[in-house]
Parts: C-alpha cells; structure tokens; sequence
C-alpha cells in the first residue's frame, strides 16, 4: 500500500485519468473529490464489506431439523 500526505487543495493521480483530490479538512474528516471516467466505479468500502456479509448470510446452510421444524409451522 502507497501511502502519502495531501493538504488541502492537493492531489493524486492514478493511471492516466483518475484524480483524487483533498476538497475539505474537518475534525477528523477529510473530503475527497474523485474524477473518473463514468465506466470507473467508485464505491465505498464498507458498502462492499456488507454486500459481502449479506451475500454470506444468504448462503446459509439450513440445518435438515431447521426445514422439518418450518415445515410443521407451515402445516399449521
């Protein structure tokens, strides 16, 4: 991982046509303005981690006494 420093105003370039710039400083934020090419996605970390974790929960493996017991609250 490439890790640099940034004041307000400055930016990075990554490839030929990704900016990354330090729009805003603020408490503990820092606010970034990214220009990309619109067939570049851009998305936030922690979105991707709970897609992640929401796709592992739906892989569930139920339990054949999980099925029985729905089966019966089904019948009911």
């Amino acid at each position: 991982m490439l890790v640099l420093s940034r004041k307000l105003d400055e930016s990075i370039v990554i490839g030929d046509n990704i900016i990354v710039k330090v729009i805003g400083i603020e408490n503990d934020m820092v606010k970034l303005g990214i220009d990309a090419p619109i067939d570049v996605a851009i998305i936030r970390n922690e979105l991707i981690e709970k897609v992640k974790e929401q796709n592992r929960a739906a892989l569930h493996i139920v339990e054949q006494s999980e099925l029985c017991e729905l089966s019966k609250l089904l019948k009911k």
